[in-house]
């Protein structure tokens, strides 16, 4: 059975007059399990689909690539897992179960395996792409089944151009909270904030595959992390006295992911902020409240946060706020929460950046993407510091002092744009 973990990292001291409080919280799980192997057709079950880009642009290379992919991911998906295809074009289509079967989806076995590999190999590339039509088709054969956990893999290499965006748009919040998503874009001719817009509100993740030779390592590991995942659905809950306020609650590591326009009320104190299907694995929040402002030497609980696997509330930790006038300790920082605030603000600063030299806009695409360079070195996020220096020339990095590069690559712009949300974790001893 899996078990929830919470510590709470922050300066709980505040100087007087002070109001905001900050913490981040570690959650760790342990003993998930996986979904592998859990029954089919029960509340507990694991549901899997994936969805690959069938229109014109992928034929050739990307067409191949994908059908091996898929036939890869298959082979991934254990026993008693219910599964479906679909081809995605301007409309979606049941690659298997074939469309003239009964079921919607199957349990995986030898026989269903097999014939899922062979409907896959007929797949060819027609068409053009309207990725709304593929969200609703998952969603329709998602809600066929009482599976617990449902997870869609979702493929493409060219952008949403056969509907218009409030299509999609309005698709993705229609979808949000039936199932998990994760995006990949083959190539340089997707559009990164499609993508991350599904990704997002689907609590998955966005990434670039350069080469079509790389999609069939990517949805093989798609596949066994989503079959890792043996907890469905987890909340964060934030507990805050009356009269103050939650500022936001930000999934921070290992990827940064604001959760505060999830929020939902559990009751007039505490809100839940979904953070879909666990592992084992840790993942870090940053946690701001505002308080109403005390005389110095009081001291309160200024929230609460909760794990909870349904009902059940698993782990909690306590943020709390004292007033003091001893400026040794209200000055100091978290190293936490000064670590995931420079997290954070890298990854904003790299996509403005990013957006404002597609603009055309330099200036700001220097400054911006110089900010980044300077983040990235004091974060230690090395990671980042190497894809920025493919986009600019770095005159001082302590400085932030940058010139934008003539002719640089699609796919290396694409790369920082999708790999800007991904953090280092902060070094405790």
């Amino acid at each position: 059975m899996a078990e929830f973990s919470a510590e709470v990292f922050q300066n709980e001291f505040l100087s007087d007059g002070a109001t905001d409080v900050h913490a981040v919280v570690s959650v760790t799980c342990t003993g998930a399990g996986g979904g592998a192997g859990v029954s089919a057709g029960g509340p507990g079950g694991v549901a899997e689909i994936v969805a690959v880009d069938t229109s014109g642009s992928m034929q050739g290379r990307n067409m191949e690539a994908a059908k091996h992919a898929a036939a890869v991911a298959v082979d991934q998906i254990p026993d008693g897992t219910l599964f479906a295809i679909i081809g995605g074009s301007h409309v979606a289509t049941r690659i298997f179960p074939y469309p003239n079967a009964r079921v919607p989806m199957v349990a995986m076995e030898l026989g269903a395996r097999n014939e899922a590999k062979r409907a896959i190999s007929t797949m060819s590339a027609s068409g053009g792409t309207a990725i709304s039509s593929w969200l609703r088709l998952a969603d329709d054969l998602f809600a066929t089944v009482p599976a617990a956990q449902k997870h869609l893999i979702l493929l493409t290499d060219g952008k949403n151009e056969s509907e218009p965006t409030m299509h999609l748009d309005r698709m993705i919040a229609d979808v949000t909270g039936h199932f998990q998503c994760d995006a990949r874009g083959v190539g340089d001719r997707w559009v990164v904030e499609e993508l991350r817009k599904i990704s997002t509100a689907l609590l998955g993740t966005v990434d670039l595959i350069a080469r079509p030779e790389d999609i069939a390592e990517d949805f093989s590991a798609l596949v066994r992390k989503s079959m890792a995942r043996g907890v469905a659905a987890v909340d964060l809950r934030v507990w805050a006295p009356q009269g103050s306020e939650v500022l936001f609650v930000k999934q921070v590591a290992p990827e940064v992911d604001d959760l505060t326009g999830r929020r939902t009320q559990v009751n007039a104190l505490t809100s839940a902020y979904p953070t879909g299907a666990w592992a084992d694995e840790t993942r870090e929040y940053h946690v701001a409240v505002r308080v109403p402002a005390k005389p110095v030497g009081s001291e309160q609980l200024a929230a609460r946060v909760q794990v909870a696997v349904g009902d059940e509330v698993t782990a909690s930790g306590l943020v709390k706020a004292k007033w003091s006038d001893d400026s040794t300790l209200t000055a100091r920082i978290s190293p936490e929460v000064a670590h995931y605030t420079g997290q954070a603000e890298l990854a904003s600063a790299i996509q403005e950046g990013l957006a404002a030299k597609a603009a055309g806009d330099e200036a700001t695409a220097t400054v911006k993407l110089g900010r980044a360079v300077q983040l990235a070195a004091e974060t230690g996020n090395d990671d980042a510091t190497s894809r920025l220096r493919k986009i600019v020339e770095v005159d001082n990095e302590e400085a932030g002092t940058v010139r934008l590069k003539r002719n640089t690559a699609k796919l290396d712009e694409m790369a920082l744009d999708t790999a800007s949300t991904k953090t280092t974790r902060v070094r405790r001893a």
